[in-house]
């Protein structure tokens, strides 16, 4: 939080470390009625007070914003072989716990830094917690000076945030590394900070390291009455807020990170988040846990507190803050989860403009397509684990089983820092939640532009382009084991020519591969037959003599209507060089009687 001195200035850092008292106590209350999720808080109080619903709400969108930001960090950076987060003022948040908790933490380092006092008390509630303990596991190195707590991938700091030389070799000695992409977070921390000491941090940051962001959440409008009696409130608590005379709003405190070597900066206060992040069915979730009818007061306070994502370095080039709007995208996947509801996850509307995450289509028993407005459009506000697995384009989702649960298993694609991803991901169905199951065997070769298809509770993953750009010709059977899942290749004869950018079927023990591109010049790929018995395959050329010519089998959506034994092709094609566009403009009728016939 701030400095540390003899006489009145030790009293009044004694009253800044007292606001990380009130706060974890109103985040623990918050947690205890369902707003958010934290099992890890309980463990830093002695005690449990019940706050008011007008507290719960405060604390729960300031939770949303800041872990919308640190998700939107993990999303970019995900490529990097190491990245660190640099927690300001952290007090007692839980934030690395929840973090390794889920299983996100992979090549990150986690630093917090706060007055020494807090740090001391800190490090010994996590050495006399064994829930806290476990999850940080084994100490990785000394604690001595500035350091109060060293593990292999948390670092805690007491070291007075005003004193930038002190600052700078503590955490150089912890091992920050300035080359490395770090989130630097602060949240109602600088504002207690003068300006000359708070400004001259956010430059140093800037300046300091070449691929950062910087997430900021404070208080604004100091002048109308709300911001009169907010500022009065600090000051009788000693701890008066000298932020807010230079930089009163949402736009002053995006021109103080721009003039100080951030690249972009954008800014929102708390009403605009809440509206425009969340979606419909989760503030109806919230307007249920609890009777309320302060909205005045509900509104003003978030007209008052702004959260700020500022930006630099080529690989987060853009801040999370942009609010989000229903648009096109392409490269997605859409599956149908039940009767009345589709999930859409991932995909991209160009190279540079990746990350759309998922959303839910609601749709009612019947479609007018005169009334587009009956279809409701959802956007998901999911937990870090959620937001990496739909983060890619050019994957698959597919429903598998484990265990009588059904859940989406999300493979492959590519994403805007890595050209071809061989990572996967098990979204719970039903809860909405990524959950860890185990796969055996030999883990294959990264792929996008692949197919997926159901089967016995598995998955069949065919082909796709792998890395450098090379079309791959394996046929992978995730096949449910008792423990979870067992990787299994499955051997075809004669070897099937590599393909990607196709669609798949299974039937009647059989697997049908649609059209894609192959580099076999002789012809274009057709329909492909796989017996997954034996795995003997034949290739079926498209008979074009009654078709629109020409068909374009690629970047195209396929259905297989089982009881007339035929596949119905729907849209593809795309851009011919310089030559021109072609798409294909009406849905095609392929007709596979004689195929199944002959097999």
């Amino acid at each position: 939080m701030r400095r540390s001195r003899k006489g009145r200035g030790a009293t009044r850092d004694r009253a800044i470390q007292g606001t990380n008292d009130s706060s974890v106590l109103s985040k623990c209350s918050t947690a205890a009625f369902g707003y958010i999720q934290d099992g890890f808080l309980q463990y830093f109080i002695t005690k449990r007070c019940r706050r008011a619903p007008l507290i719960h709400r405060g604390y729960y969108v300031r939770a949303q914003a800041v872990d919308h930001c640190v998700q939107e960090f993990l999303l970019q950076s995900q490529g990097y072989p190491r990245r660190q987060i640099l927690s300001l003022g952290a007090g007692f948040d839980s934030l690395y716990f929840r973090l390794k908790n889920a299983g996100l933490l992979s090549r990150t380092l986690v630093y917090e830094v706060d007055f020494p006092g807090v740090a001391c008390q800190k490090a010994a509630l996590i050495k006399s917690r064994k829930e806290l303990a476990t999850i940080v596991g084994e100490a990785g190195g000394r604690e001595s000076g500035a350091m109060s707590f060293a593990g292999e991938d948390y670092k805690l700091l007491g070291v007075d945030l005003s004193e930038l030389s002190n600052l700078e070799q503590a955490l150089n000695e912890a091992g920050l590394d300035p080359e490395v992409p770090t989130m630097f977070l602060a949240e109602v921390v600088l504002t207690y900070m003068e300006i000359s000491s708070s400004d001259a941090l956010i430059q140093w940051a800037a300046q300091h390291f070449s691929c950062a962001q910087f997430v900021l959440y404070e208080q604004i409008h100091p002048e109308d009455p709300f911001g009169h009696i907010m500022q009065q409130h600090f000051i009788q608590l000693n701890s008066v807020l000298h932020s807010l005379a230079q930089y009163p709003n949402c736009e002053a405190q995006r021109r103080r990170f721009l003039q100080r070597g951030w690249a972009k900066c954008t800014v929102i206060d708390m009403n605009e988040f809440y509206t425009s992040f969340m979606p419909e069915h989760e503030r109806q979730r919230v307007q249920a846990l609890e009777p309320f009818d302060e909205y005045e007061e509900w509104h003003l306070k978030c007209s008052h507190y702004f959260i700020l994502a500022a930006s630099k370095g080529e690989g987060l080039s853009w801040t999370p803050l942009f609010s989000k709007m229903p648009g096109g995208r392409l490269f997605h996947t859409v599956t149908c989860v039940s009767e009345g509801q589709a999930l859409v996850v991932g995909g991209r509307m160009s190279p540079a403009n990746a990350s759309l995450g998922m959303l839910w289509l609601r749709f009612p028993e019947s479609i007018m397509a005169s009334d587009p407005d009956c279809v409701v459009v959802e956007f998901l506000s999911p937990q870090p684990a959620e937001n990496i697995a739909s983060s890619r384009w050019r994957h698959t989702t597919t429903e598998v089983t484990c265990q009588g649960q059904r859940y989406l298993f999300i493979y492959g694609g590519r994403s805007a820092v890595q050209p071809v991803l061989g990572d996967w991901y098990f979204l719970h169905l039903e809860e909405f939640f990524c959950r860890r199951i185990p796969i055996g065997g030999a883990v294959p070769e990264g792929r996008h532009s692949h197919s997926a298809c159901s089967w016995n509770g598995g998955a069949l993953i065919a082909g796709g382009l792998g890395a450098a750009e090379h079309p791959l010709n394996s046929v992978l059977f995730l096949r449910p084991s008792r423990s979870g899942f067992q990787w299994h290749h499955i051997e075809t004869h004669p070897s099937l020519i590599p393909r990607y950018s196709h669609t798949a079927h299974v039937h009647d023990g059989k697997l049908l591969l649609v059209g894609g591109v192959w580099l076999h010049s002789a012809s274009v790929p057709g329909v492909t037959v796989i017996d997954l018995m034996t795995g003997f395959n034949l290739e079926y050329q498209v008979d074009t003599g009654s078709l629109e010519w020409p068909l374009m089998l690629h970047n195209h959506a396929s259905i297989f209507l089982s009881d007339k034994k035929e596949l119905l092709v729907i849209g593809g094609g795309g851009n011919c060089f310089s030559f021109g566009t072609h798409f294909n403009l009406h849905p095609v009728y392929l007709h596979l009687c004689n195929i199944f016939t002959s097999q």
